[in-house]
């Protein structure tokens, strides 16, 4: 624990003037008629968003709403990784791992914390906390860089060793969606019994046997066809990332952009109404966090990681991760969900819960629905 330190978030003046300087500066004119949202980020969305970054957001304000928690830094595994720490109420807090994914970072899990370790301030019953240890992903955020591109199963190694050798944690709950399912997945696979048990509200896996019946194989087929227009973030990232990162590491708005587009297309929006699911204050909040740390390059090599470490597959030889799992199925989930028999073969479920709405970013767009989840299969490992 001595390698602990405390952490605050403190952007300097002059990086916060020359980002309003480079948006502020940003040659719309050579911007042409887009189309709507069916070429990439609405052109008029991206104007009025750019208007209120420089006329209307307070980033102090938004900077003091993250440094309301305690956040820490410690060495892991070489890695200077940042996490926030809320300690639970009541006498035995469960502790809880919260991995975030990318275009994400924790500003997912700003309003989600303070109600999962203290439910008592929020109607709920105080033995139903959890000890919220929320990272930083290796590359993401307020966290160091790894040495080269990481995935999934290398970042869950990391977090097994914050979680145990740092944190001193016998067990702990893992939960996460996007790249957080991918970590929670692996942190269940190849780090139990410490890792006890997991909740995920993404399938980031697939089954190498593939489909086995008529309703998987339906799965698989559209499961095809609705990612097709979805693919080319993926492919730039997990094989020239390092291409992209020029040009969006010297645009604000670049950045932006490239964030925005998939807020909007896998959110549970109202039509194209990015805002019926996102604040343009949550929005800029998180796309600042990237910018302000310079990690949008370093952000983009989980992709490259996860193709070095064999893709999407759990693995060859039939085993599954063990230890019980909890799957949140959120109706606009950009990865729809498989039948549940599909998943069984790689997982040991115990909890399958069908939302009524909601999308890929569930801590932001239907929170109270989330919380109800973990808690609930919470409380059947706490017994």
């Amino acid at each position: 624990m001595n390698a602990v330190r405390p952490f605050k978030v403190e952007v300097p003046d002059a990086a916060l003037a020359d980002i309003c300087a480079r948006v502020a500066a940003f040659p719309w004119h050579e911007m042409p008629d887009d189309g709507g949202w069916d070429y990439g980020a609405n052109l008029d969305y991206m104007k009025a968003l750019c208007r209120y970054w420089l006329e209307e957001f307070d980033w102090r304000k938004q900077e003091a709403a993250i440094n309301r928690f305690s956040h820490f830094k410690a060495p892991v595994d070489g890695i200077d990784i940042h996490f926030i720490h809320e300690k639970g109420s009541g006498l035995a807090p469960m502790p809880l791992i919260l991995s975030h994914g990318w275009p994400g970072s924790i500003v997912e899990f700003l309003d989600f914390i303070e109600p999962l370790a203290h439910p008592e301030r929020f109607g709920g019953k105080e033995e139903d906390a959890f000890d919220v240890i929320a990272p930083s992903l290796p590359g993401f955020g307020f966290s160091g860089r790894p040495p080269r591109p990481y995935g999934p199963r290398k970042i869950a190694g990391v977090f097994a060793t914050l979680m145990t050798d740092v944190l001193c944690y016998e067990n702990y709950l893992a939960q996460g969606g996007d790249w957080g399912a991918a970590i929670s997945t692996w942190l269940g696979y190849d780090h139990a019994p410490a890792c006890k048990a997991i909740h995920m509200n993404m399938l980031s896996m697939h089954n190498p046997d593939g489909p086995q019946t008529p309703e998987e194989e339906a799965w698989a087929a559209r499961f095809v066809i609705e990612q097709e227009m979805e693919d080319g973030y993926r492919t730039q990232q997990a094989t020239k990332p390092q291409t992209l990162s020029y040009a969006m590491m010297d645009s604000p708005v670049g950045i932006a952009a490239w964030l925005i587009e998939k807020f909007n297309s896998w959110s549970d929006t109202d039509g194209d109404d990015i805002e019926s699911s996102h604040s343009k204050d949550a929005l800029l909040t998180n796309i600042m966090v990237y910018i302000t740390t310079r990690t949008f390059n370093t952000a983009s090599w989980i992709y490259y990681g996860r193709r070095e470490e064999g893709g999407r597959t759990l693995s060859t030889d039939g085993s599954r991760v063990e230890v019980p799992t909890a799957c949140a199925l959120f109706p606009a989930e950009l990865l729809a969900w498989p039948p549940r028999r599909y998943v069984e073969r790689m997982f040991n479920v115990q909890r399958w819960t069908k939302m009524p709405r909601g999308g890929h970013f569930a801590a932001m767009e239907e929170p109270d629905l989330l919380l109800d989840d973990i808690r609930s299969f919470a409380r059947e490992q706490r017994g």
